[in-house]
């Protein structure tokens, strides 16, 4: 497959193949969230954003797996330095209590889990953080931030925001602000308040109509106004926020949001946690979303393009005493641990996220946004394109899955765009014309 020519190529989709996959598939598996009936076939032809499917149609992923596969499909550079991993049984270890290197502290072609947490360090070093605990999701890495964050400060609130959404396990399901089956019927932290998710990124006090400013400053400053609040700022553990928001709909909050989140969290001292697991290595054109902002974060939390879940903070944010965190299987995949390093390296050592910076920028400028399309936004590589309906996304997301192009949805009636950090010009042309025939097709 030439990268510098292919294009996608469909013949019928689902095929034959696909269908039966599929079929067999969910024999065993329980219900969870299948976009489409695409079957990758990982020992056929891929590179960059094309990949094959079981049936030999060659499509454009613009998906990335979530944010999970931010070089695309064999990636020359990783592909070759995992070359050198000589693959021992086991390759998962019983997490990082127990240790595992193939040569000298930092002189090592095949990083592992002390690596991989140094270099996360590295790229935080401008928030004072130098700790980190590794595990395998982004849920595991939101629930050790919750339970750091308790212990640290002693607060029994938490405060989150609007459209948010911050994992699947129980504590992290209790931060959710999205969309309701996440959350329906389970147990939850009983003292988490919400607050309203900036949904205009140009809004200032005077032109927001998101609820979160008011009259007097904003929702949160009010919540917290000792003698006014409702919510004791010296009981508060910890806020907890998306610079850039997912699963809710890729909202990206104004200057001023993130200068009144920051003023308040300094004010009244309150721990911040960011989740970076879908915005976070460098997809926005810097290696923390929260670097576009004012607010500075106490906690991060890694995982999807990382491919282990990681929670970055200083050493004095985190519990000092043995056993308070641990996990047997976390981080123990020697493999995702090298995956994550060397994919760290490369979109640093090749300019990846400047490039994400003049991709996005391209997309963004070229792509015709044509009936239905009310907006079209992005930091980097973390596009989106939201439409007037739910039904009319759903439409356009089909007719692009029919052309050979995967997008996914997210928020109520919004498509996010995805590319491998690498992107090529014209793989942007491509997706972007392929993108604007299929909302013309669902008009």
């Amino acid at each position: 497959m030439d990268r510098d020519s292919v294009v996608p190529q469909v013949d019928e989709l689902p095929g034959e193949r696909a269908r039966k996959q599929v079929e067999y598939h969910h024999e065993t598996a329980a219900p969870s969230t299948y976009v489409y009936e695409f079957v990758w076939d990982h020992t056929a032809p891929a590179t960059g954003p094309f990949c094959t499917d079981v049936d030999g149609n060659v499509l454009l992923d613009f998906t990335a797996h979530v944010g999970a596969s931010p070089l695309g499909y064999n990636n020359p550079t990783l592909v070759e330095r995992l070359d050198e991993f000589d693959l021992v049984d086991p390759t998962k270890i019983a997490g990082q209590d127990f240790y595992a290197a193939s040569g000298p502290p930092g002189d090592t072609s095949i990083p592992g889990p002390a690596d991989l947490m140094d270099r996360l360090v590295e790229v935080s070093d401008h928030y004072g953080m130098d700790t980190v605990f590794l595990s395998n999701s982004g849920a595991e890495a939101v629930e050790n931030a919750i339970k750091i964050s308790y212990d640290h400060t002693a607060g029994k609130y938490a405060i989150t925001f609007e459209g948010a959404f911050h994992g699947r396990t129980l504590g992290a399901l209790s931060l959710n602000r999205s969309k309701g089956i996440y959350r329906r019927r389970f147990p939850e932290i009983a003292t988490v308040h919400d607050v309203p998710f900036c949904a205009d990124r140009t809004c200032d006090p005077e032109t927001c109509d998101c609820g979160f400013f008011v009259e007097d400053g904003s929702v949160l400053r009010r919540m917290l106004e000792p003698g006014r609040g409702f919510v004791d700022p010296n009981e508060v553990a910890y806020v907890i926020v998306e610079p850039v928001q997912g699963e809710g709909g890729y909202r990206f909050p104004s200057d001023d949001f993130a200068a009144e989140l920051a003023a308040i969290v300094d004010e009244h001292d309150l721990l911040l946690v960011a989740d970076e697991i879908q915005s976070g290595m460098g997809r926005t054109g810097e290696f923390w979303a929260s670097d576009h902002y004012a607010f500075d974060p106490d906690v991060i939390t890694a995982a999807k393009g990382l491919r282990v879940g990681a929670t970055i903070a200083s050493e004095d944010v985190f519990p000092d005493e043995s056993s308070r965190l641990s996990s047997t299987w976390g981080a123990g995949d020697l493999l995702a641990c090298a995956q994550g390093a060397i994919t760290m390296d490369v979109i640093r050592e090749q300019g990846l996220m400047e490039n994400a910076t003049e991709r996005g920028r391209q997309f963004r400028e070229t792509f015709d946004p044509g009936p239905g399309v009310v907006d079209v936004r992005g930091l980097g590589l973390m596009l989106a394109v939201e439409f007037d309906s739910k039904d009319r996304r759903d439409d356009v997301m089909d007719a692009a899955f029919e052309r050979g192009l995967l997008t996914l949805g997210c928020g109520r009636k919004t498509l996010r765009i995805l590319p491998p950090m690498d992107v090529t010009e014209r793989e942007i042309e491509l997706g972007a014309d392929l993108l604007a025939t299929a909302v013309e097709a669902s008009a």
